[in-house]
């Protein structure tokens, strides 16, 4: 798999891409990462790529010649490398909301090469988006200074979908949202912090009560923290008992380590 991103700012995306899983994964070759500065392909001696929007305003809109050479330059780069299968996408506040989902669909495409629009000041000249974008994701409803880490956050839930790119297998199939719920919580050493004691059942040894209570707490915080999560979702008969469960009981039940009676605030 390939990106390609189109940014002023090449040394932010690589510098983001270069740690961790990602690094690793690009490393071991599942990966490949080009980088295109618009400047580059500016054609006056200022190498100018925005000025003022029509119709008046605050800030700038970026030019879209510079940033369609860059796109096109990107796209030779992975025709030469083999790639066929392209898509470029515009990280945007307007695009389509990114979700787990949209990620393992962009993810099983594992020969594919993404060109990524990090756009920057007041936008981009929408005639450049209506003519070389084929998607616009969103990683929030918020607003940033710049495309370039919503980039690299997409880069990063795409490369770690990939196989050999985790170091076990299994933790992307058990991260949040890979099941469509949030993570239940987590748990290590010393069993006893700050006067609370880890769940009993995470040190029983039996792994299908550990299961159990594990989907429950996921449950419960989905439940409590983003119910509409739940809504419209297809209950196994386990989960629709277990929701039952944590009704009868209350909010977040076995969501929070077991305080120890006496204990205060100091680990023992």
């Amino acid at each position: 798999m390939r990106f390609d991103v189109v940014t002023i700012f090449p040394e932010l995306v690589a510098l983001a891409a270069g740690f961790g899983v990602t690094g690793r994964a690009k490393e071991r070759g599942l990966w490949s990462l080009g980088t295109w500065n618009p400047r580059e392909f500016a054609t006056d001696a200022y190498r100018t790529i925005d000025d003022r929007p029509y119709g008046g305003g605050p800030g700038m809109v970026m030019m879209a010649e510079p940033l369609a050479k860059a796109i096109a330059a990107a796209r030779a780069a992975q025709r030469d490398a083999g790639i066929a299968q392209m898509r470029t996408i515009h990280l945007s506040p307007a695009g389509r909301p990114l979700t787990h989902g949209r990620v393992t669909e962009l993810a099983a495409a594992r020969e594919a090469g993404y060109v990524l629009v990090a756009g920057r000041y007041e936008g981009i000249d929408e005639r450049l988006i209506a003519r070389e974008v084929d998607e616009e994701i969103s990683i929030g409803d918020f607003v940033v200074s710049g495309g370039e880490l919503p980039a690299a956050m997409l880069i990063d839930a795409i490369v770690r979908q990939l196989p050999g790119a985790l170091n076990d297998a299994a933790s992307a199939e058990q991260e949040s949202f890979a099941a469509g719920l949030l993570d239940c919580p987590h748990y290590t050493r010393p069993e006893v912090y700050a006067g609370e004691r880890v769940p009993d059942v995470l040190l029983s040894g039996n792994h299908a009560e550990i299961r159990r209570w594990r989907l429950k707490a996921s449950l419960a915080r989905t439940r409590a923290r983003r119910p509409e999560l739940l809504r419209g979702r297809a209950l196994e008969t386990e989960e629709s008992k277990l929701l039952a469960e944590i009704e009868r009981e209350g909010p977040d039940p076995g969501a929070r380590a077991a305080p120890v009676a006496g204990g205060g605030n100091r680990a023992e």
